[in-house]
């Protein structure tokens, strides 16, 4: 990537493979930035993922629909991860395909295919605040988390379900984002994420994300096996949990092709 594209990119470049930076950051804008910057270095290297996952629709009375999924990404050294997810159930959504490529700085590239129609339908960039398939996941929510991608601020270190957590204020750089802000909550001890609240345009509380159950992989890995998203404006909730978690399979750039969407299997 081109360093001149992000004046930013040389310095977290450089933070990535330093020491932790975090006790060094002088304001809270330095220190957000820090903290965000040793979460993403500490998760480098997982080369490659498989997993399936239920996804669980759950509307304002609690009526509930299930989703089954496979899900595979890989890590870009010089980019954002790439990712593709294919439904197998129920029925009415089997075959279904959404493959998404991160970027650092610019809007992402996003697809989705949808086998009544028989096409492949690209996301735009104004509409990535959308919901995902009926859940309170946006699209630009399916988006691999890159450092460029936000302006920071610490707030404060507050007790979480992981221990003791940094909580640190994230702007979106993206114009088109849904959001004016996000909440994150991540554990002083491995750099996970453990909450974030989702602010909309008007600056108003949106939407909570928790992660659960934590494991590790490969001795460094850290993968929540479930994600509950609720809406707070409209009562309803998504749950995503997951499952036969796989690393470094072999998956490679052929993988990932938008072409190929309509095969995806």
């Amino acid at each position: 990537m081109n360093l001149l594209i992000n004046p930013l990119k040389s310095v977290l470049i450089a933070a990535l493979v330093s020491a932790p930076m975090v006790a060094l950051a002088e304001t809270p804008e330095e220190k957000g930035m820090a903290i965000s910057v040793e979460s993403k270095k500490r998760d480098l290297g997982w080369q490659d993922m498989q997993a399936e996952m239920n996804m669980v629709l759950r509307n304002k009375q609690g009526q509930e629909s299930i989703r089954e999924i496979r899900m595979k990404s890989l890590e870009i050294n010089d980019d954002g991860d790439k990712s593709l997810s294919v439904f197998d159930k129920p029925r009415d959504v089997k075959g279904t395909a959404f493959l998404s490529f991160s970027h650092p700085v610019g809007a992402d590239d996003q697809w989705l295919y949808l086998p009544a129609l028989k096409r492949v339908k690209r996301i735009a960039s104004r509409n990535k605040s959308g919901p995902f398939m009926g859940s309170e996941f946006a699209y630009e929510d399916l988006s691999s988390f890159e450092v460029e991608k936000y302006s920071y601020k610490y707030l404060r270190d507050e007790a979480c379900e992981g221990g003791t957590c940094f909580v640190v204020e994230q702007y979106p750089v993206d114009k088109n984002s849904g959001y004016t802000r996000r909440l994150v909550w991540l554990d002083q001890s491995e750099y996970r994420v453990w909450k974030i609240d989702f602010f909309d345009r008007k600056n108003s509380p949106l939407k909570t994300l928790t992660y659960h159950d934590y494991q590790q992989y490969l001795g460094k890995h850290w993968r929540a096996d479930l994600m509950k998203m609720v809406n707070h404006q409209t009562g309803k909730s998504t749950d995503l949990s997951w499952k036969s978690y796989q690393f470094k399979t072999g998956l490679s750039d052929k993988d990932f092709n938008k072409n190929s969407l309509k095969r995806a299997r």
